[in-house]
């Protein structure tokens, strides 16, 4: 019976053996699969901060064009929109005639 016993714990200790490599197997897998995610979001969001500054650098293009096309006509006012802008307090009154 003691035999049998110690056969079974052989047998046993054998498993765990396999369970520990298979564990180690599994930890550095999903270590891969973390490494790799973390890339694919950095990828994306630089690839998204890129197309969002292209966006923003067409639109300045675009506008640095107007602005040209303006100078050159001798015009230097005429593509260039007006902001409202803060008025100091002694301008903020409305004034009736």
């Amino acid at each position: 019976m003691l035999s049998a016993v110690e056969e079974y714990m052989g047998k046993l200790e054998d498993s765990m053996e396999d369970v520990k490599e298979s564990h180690n197997t599994l930890s550095e897998c999903i270590h891969d699969l973390w490494e790799q995610s973390k890339d694919f979001v950095t990828m994306c969001l630089t690839s998204n901060r890129d197309n969002a500054l292209n966006t923003i650098i067409e639109e300045l293009e675009g506008e640095l064009a107007l602005c040209r096309a303006a100078v050159e006509e001798g015009v230097p006012s005429a593509a260039l929109s007006y902001k409202d802008v803060l008025k100091p307090k002694e301008f903020v009154r409305i004034m009736s005639a």
